[in-house]
């Protein structure tokens, strides 16, 4: 990747130059849509159970069902006949069936079947749209864009969910706010403030920037609170007399349009997104833990690792469900903000959040 140097935005309140030549408006950053041709996490695979499952991506109403064999279906939301959502009906083997009349949809959008079809009557040729979607990594990833370009952008995937070397957590972020308030929470180091004793880093300092047209990458020079060398670290989590202070390396990244971070060799978390709306955005945090540091426990029979990980399974949940808290807080204020002023822009000194502005924006535009 190209390295960037970018200088920080100063504040200004929409008043232009006298010598300034008029230039066709620029769409607000925080009005841009996302790009459809990537893979967006809808739901968690353990969210679709049996019944249909109702989501909404970027203004689409899209219903998820299992098949028979389990398989995950994703359909536009909307039965043709009286427009009403087909996520309040039910399933039926391989069909998705409408609470309304009882219409019958297969996965790839056709009515198969009408209950009181006559027998001089045909079927209707209306067709759903239908949406690539794959179940990988413990959720449902779906490609909302060109169904043809969908096989040569894959999701990004997260190769620790079932790593049995990872032990996960996860907690949704449900934000009345553009998504691009939630990167820049992401990518910026320098908020810990706001979490306090539940931060698990400190002291960054922004040492490499880079980026290109998919991706932006933050190093920064930090030190963590944990180390999770001892099979009793994890009472590190509740018990902060036994935090001490470290060097660790803290990298961030923006792989568009999903986020990573690793904090040294003990810690690695994901935000994978799903944007609703220009004002409401739903994603997925998630945080793992190594367990590379116990070569005895890998020596372990599987059977062992397995209950392990599974017992510890969401055991930081209730620190990230606090940042995620302190988090909202936060980017709802901003949104609300943007929206009384919406020509103000803020004096900024991290130049990651300039390069990510710019990664939205080449996105927003088609990549």
């Amino acid at each position: 990747m190209d390295v960037i140097d970018l200088q920080p935005v100063t504040a200004v309140t929409g008043e232009h130059s006298p010598t300034a030549q008029p230039q066709a408006k620029a769409k607000s950053l925080r009005q841009l849509p996302i790009n459809p041709n990537h893979w967006y996490v809808v739901a968690q695979s353990a969210e679709l159970t049996d019944k249909p499952l109702a989501r909404t991506l970027w203004h689409q109403p899209i219903v998820l069902y299992r098949n028979g064999d389990g398989q995950v279906a994703a359909l536009e939301d909307r039965c043709p006949h009286r427009q009403v959502k087909l996520s309040e009906g039910q399933v039926d083997g391989d069909d998705l069936v409408c609470a309304y009349h009882g219409w019958h949809f297969t996965a790839d959008g056709r009515c198969a079947h009408i209950p009181y079809l006559g027998s001089q009557q045909k079927l209707p040729t209306c067709t759903l749209r239908q949406y690539p979607v794959k179940e990988q990594d413990g959720f449902i990833w779906l490609f909302p864009g060109d169904p043809a370009l969908a096989e040569d952008n894959p999701p990004m995937g997260v190769p620790e969910w079932d790593h049995l070397n990872y032990i996960g957590s996860v907690a949704l972020i449900d934000v009345r706010a553009h998504y691009s308030f939630l990167i820049e929470n992401l990518m910026d180091m320098y908020h810990g403030h706001l979490h306090g004793g539940a931060q698990v880093w400190a002291n960054p300092v922004l040492a490499d920037l880079t980026a290109d047209q998919n991706h932006v990458h933050a190093h920064y020079d930090a030190e963590s609170y944990y180390r999770i060398d001892k099979i009793w670290s994890v009472s590190q989590l509740f018990i902060p007399a036994l935090r001490k202070l470290h060097p660790e390396p803290l990298d961030v990244y923006y792989h568009y349009p999903h986020w990573a971070s690793t904090l040294g060799d003990d810690f690695k978390i994901y935000c994978l997104f799903a944007p609703v709306s220009e004002t409401h955005t739903r994603a997925y945090l998630l945080h793992f833990t190594s367990l590379n540091r116990f070569p005895n426990l890998h020596k372990s029979p599987l059977a062992v690792r397995r209950f392990f990980k599974t017992s510890f399974t969401n055991s930081a949940s209730f620190v990230l469900r606090r940042l995620v808290r302190e988090d909202v807080l936060m980017l709802e204020q901003e949104q609300q903000a943007y929206q009384q002023h919406p020509n103000y822009k803020g004096p900024e000194l991290n130049r990651t959040l300039t390069a990510v502005q710019q990664l939205i924006r080449h996105q927003a535009a088609g990549g």
